[in-house]
């Protein structure tokens, strides 16, 4: 189980410096919502680049109530989320 979770901050990690740099106004915090501008956030996040590439690294759907919750979550946070939609998934 760790080195699923391992695997997957690291991927998450790497999606995540891809779209902070889009937005060198933005601190690196660890935070999700660096991905996008926080001086002029979108007003929809569901759908965005960020989240397309989540969804196609690891296999999972984001609903608009789940990217409001990954947009507030950091990085180790987003991780542990991402597993527990990959887990549940994997059941059904």
């Amino acid at each position: 189980m760790r080195d699923d979770y391992q695997s997957i901050y690291n991927l998450l990690h790497r999606i995540y410096q891809i779209h902070r740099r889009k937005h060198p106004k933005n601190r690196d915090t660890q935070q999700m919502c660096c991905m996008w501008s926080t001086d002029d956030p979108p007003d929809i996040i569901e759908g965005t680049p960020p989240f397309d590439d989540i969804e196609d690294a690891f296999g999972i759907s984001i609903d608009d109530d789940t990217a409001l919750e990954l947009y507030d979550m950091d990085l180790d946070e987003a991780a542990m989320k991402i597993l527990e939609m990959k887990t549940v998934q994997c059941k059904q």
